[in-house]
């Protein structure tokens, strides 16, 4: 059974057709290749199996949220040794800080395609 619209949320990306749709998994292979190194997304076992390049795609970004949770937890103790003034510094925390908030969101809607993918799989 396809899965409506109103079950997606709101974590579902706008760039993926909705399950069961005409060419869905198309597009949700098109946004996972977007969020993974260029390299991978040409891979014929990611190619062939969406579900695999969505696997790979919520490790890729798992990764980038602890880079982005370290980068934001040492701000303050590095940053100033790298010459830093203040102003930079507090720029640089919020930008992790909205990254972080990002890339959690980001990871959220390659959980939902990740699940809807693997039930269209069955």
């Amino acid at each position: 059974m396809p899965l409506t619209s109103t079950r997606l949320g709101p974590d579902w990306p706008c760039q993926v057709k909705t399950p069961g749709s005409y060419d869905w998994e198309r597009s949700a292979a098109k946004w996972l290749r977007e969020l993974v190194p260029a390299r991978y997304a040409s891979y014929p076992a990611f190619v062939r199996h969406p579900v695999l390049l969505a696997r790979h795609a919520q490790i890729q970004v798992e990764h980038e949220i602890r880079v982005a949770r370290t980068a934001l937890q040492t701000a303050r103790a590095d940053l100033p040794r790298l010459g830093l003034h203040e102003g930079a510094i507090e720029h640089a925390i919020k930008l992790y800080a909205a990254e972080l908030m990002q890339l959690q969101h980001i990871a959220r809607s390659v959980r939902a395609v990740t699940r809807a993918l693997g039930e269209s799989a069955r």
